[in-house]
């Protein structure tokens, strides 16, 4: 198979890409295949990996979707549930030899998936990648379609979908998919606010078979009271700077870190605030520092601006990332991780919050104020 990367921004490039999908399934026809979300998927990257699973049932491939984290969002539980998407957490120590022929990633090329060296070790192959977000260098795959010009992944999907690899007809399953992706762009997009072209004509394409009432069930889930928390929080720490609003809300547990975008679009709507950023320490099975950024501004690139503020690990991977109006970071405590005595807890939070706060302030040159 030939290694195709870069970005595809017209018809014909697209057509080129479903195509050279299409054969590398055919080519790995009766294998299975492990489709790796990120930790803590989002309904993009769930449509997805539902939709790579449907796709490549048509050509003998079985699929396991997987994720490393927690599904804590209200509306990503109810999708998961409503819809019947198969999705599993991995947690495992190691992944068996022999027992995936290959890996997938959507939505994401992992940065934001800690399954990624457990591949490696087990000599699972990176077959495919397919994203919306800039080009992060991690992963070499077989065939990578990268197209950040578009506000959702899941019209990437879409498009393999219209290009014939899975023509949707009316039935259950394609109903449930149909709606996996819809909600995927809804939300990926503001509610098609920031969507482009592409994501209106996969959205028009999907409508016919989108389930309405399912949807609406899905988008109108309510707040938790830990996630009110967590904004009351954000509320009362935040540092606001020409227009940039930084704040940090503590400790969390992993099944409450989504409340940290959640938070961050809330913020958003301050007057006078274009751009928020919101984070904390995630306390799992490993601690670690994660970050919510949301922006109005149109000249701000969040992928560049959290890559330039936050810098690479030590392996070379950035800390951050984005997409259009949108990004999050992670970023591991180290030797500093782990559960400690109510000072040290507290004294280790306020050195944290100093130094990430320090480092935006001075990437918007505001630190003297």
């Amino acid at each position: 198979m030939k290694k195709e990367s870069g970005v595809m921004g017209n018809s014909g490039a697209e057509h080129k890409q479903t195509a050279l999908l299409e054969t590398l399934l055919r080519e790995r026809s009766g294998e299975r295949h492990a489709v790796i979300l990120q930790d803590f998927p989002d309904p993009d990257a769930l449509s997805c990996g539902f939709a790579y699973r449907c796709i490549a049932a048509a050509w003998g491939i079985d699929v396991d979707i997987l994720y490393g984290g927690r599904i804590s969002h209200q509306e990503n539980i109810a999708m998961v549930n409503l819809l019947n998407i198969p999705v599993s957490l991995f947690d495992n120590h190691e992944f068996p030899k022999g027992y995936y022929q290959g890996s997938v990633f959507v939505d994401g090329q992992g940065t934001t998936s800690s399954l990624v060296d457990r591949l490696t070790r087990a000599e699972i192959p990176v077959l495919a990648v397919v994203d919306h977000h800039a080009p992060q260098e991690k992963l070499k795959p077989l065939f990578a379609d990268l197209r950040p010009a578009v506000g959702a992944c899941a019209s990437i999907f879409v498009d393999y979908l219209q290009g014939g690899l899975l023509p949707l007809v009316s039935k259950p399953e394609h109903r449930y998919l149909a709606t996996a992706l819809m909600h995927g762009i809804i939300s990926e997009t503001g509610a098609l606010i920031e969507a482009q072209a592409q994501d209106f004509t996969a959205a028009a394409y999907l409508q016919p078979f989108c389930d309405r009432d399912l949807l609406n069930e899905i988008l109108h889930q309510q707040r938790s009271q830990k996630v009110m928390e967590v904004i009351r929080l954000a509320l009362e720490n935040r540092v606001i700077r020409s227009g940039f609003c930084i704040t940090g809300v503590g400790y969390l547990r992993a099944a409450d870190r989504d409340a940290l975008p959640q938070a961050a679009d809330f913020l958003l709507t301050e007057e006078t605030v274009h751009t928020v950023i919101v984070f904390g320490i995630v306390q799992g099975d490993k601690e670690e520092i994660h970050g919510s950024l949301r922006t109005t501004r149109l000249s701000l690139s969040p992928d560049q601006f959290l890559k330039d503020a936050l810098g690479r690990m030590d392996g070379g991977s950035y800390y951050g990332g984005g997409k259009a109006r949108a990004g999050g970071f992670e970023i591991p405590l180290g030797f500093l991780a782990g559960q400690d005595d109510p000072e040290l807890a507290k004294l280790k939070w306020e050195t944290f919050n100093a130094k990430i706060q320090k480092k935006f302030l001075t990437k918007i040159g505001a630190e003297d104020q």
